[in-house]
């Protein structure tokens, strides 16, 4: 789609996964293992990038951020609103369809992937629809524990497992009993379209984002992955990233793999007082842990450089990814 943005086009990173790359289409479904080409240039450049996935479902995504939309016989499934994006998410459905939305699904309570909620329900009752508004348990109970001022779900379904059908389509929720990402995180599988909503899980044909994806636990963060790897699917929209596929979850756990041993080698060389070492006026015990942490996470990010650091990101990310390693290997050492 064509916009009005001032961007000088750059050159991208490489895939992670040496991807067939297409041209962005509303029209032409992906086949499975492709991805959109020019991705990061494209958000950059445009109002927006709208890829046919199926013959059903679309995937959005606008300043990196990524929503899935299912469009039924009489009406649209749309899988997170994404903040300061409704009006562009509206406007990317009317491309392909005169359907209106008929259900919203809120994969976790998180501003960033929900805070447009209002504006799509807005939206379509100025034509006298009234969406569904569907969450699960955890973030239903969130939103009220933390009185947010969101539209409230209409309809809650079970936590950690649940299933909701629209028109002929059976959508699963897989929430997290341990969650990496959030306390209420969830995936949604929609059955017969094999395409996974995950977002926030991964970040296709990149390492992963700033803090796994801005997880709050690490710990729990592979057998998360494990979990949804077990599903059905072909496709996967991950909230950010490009368009993920099984290839790019091993890719995934090749890279904890090597980082978590690249914290280890470091943590078995680095002293507790080594990054304090000659710093005069140390008055707190404070400046023991933060120094030393950081020594260990750019020191392993040093190690994983010549590896990786050609990939997307990866200044900017992987020292954060590190730190998380380090405190874990730290808390939870076997």
């Amino acid at each position: 789609m064509a916009g009005n943005r001032d961007h000088v086009w750059v050159r991208e990173a490489p895939s992670t996964v040496d991807a067939e790359y297409v041209q962005e289409s509303a029209t032409v479904p992906l086949r499975p293992g492709q991805k959109i080409a020019h991705l990061f240039n494209l958000n950059e450049s445009q109002e927006y990038v709208l890829q046919r996935v199926t013959e059903r479902t679309y995937w959005f995504q606008r300043d990196h951020y990524a929503c899935t939309f299912y469009v039924g016989e009489d009406g649209v499934l749309l899988f997170d609103p994404l903040h300061e994006r409704g009006q562009y998410i509206l406007e990317a459905i009317k491309r392909v369809t005169d359907r209106p939305v008929k259900a919203i699904v809120l994969s976790h309570d998180h501003y960033d992937h929900i805070g447009d909620a209002d504006v799509v329900l807005r939206a379509m009752g100025e034509i006298g629809v009234h969406p569904r508004l569907i969450a699960s348990e955890a973030t239903a109970r969130k939103q009220l524990f933390r009185g947010t001022s969101q539209p409230h779900a209409t309809e809650v379904v079970a936590w950690p497992h649940s299933r909701f059908q629209f028109e002929d389509l059976h959508v699963e929720f897989h929430g997290f009993a341990r969650a990496a990402h959030t306390d209420d995180h969830s995936a949604q599988l929609l059955v017969e379209e094999k395409v996974l909503h995950a977002a926030d899980h991964t970040n296709p044909d990149e390492p992963p984002f700033w803090k796994f994806s801005a997880n709050e636990n690490f710990l729990y963060f592979e057998p998360n992955l494990r979990e949804t790897e077990e599903l059905d699917w072909v496709y996967e929209n991950g909230g950010h990233g490009n368009v993920g596929s099984h290839a790019d979850r091993d890719f995934y756990h090749q890279y904890i793999a090597d980082m978590v041993e690249a914290v280890r080698r470091a943590m078995d060389h680095i002293g507790f007082r080594d990054g304090v070492k000659g710093v005069e006026g140390i008055n707190s015990h404070t400046a023991y842990h933060t120094t030393w942490t950081d020594l260990v996470a750019r020191t392993a990010v040093d190690a994983l450089r010549p590896k990786y650091g050609q990939y997307y990101g990866f200044e900017y990310g992987t020292w954060s990814n590190a730190e998380q390693v380090v405190w874990a290997q730290f808390a939870y050492t076997k």
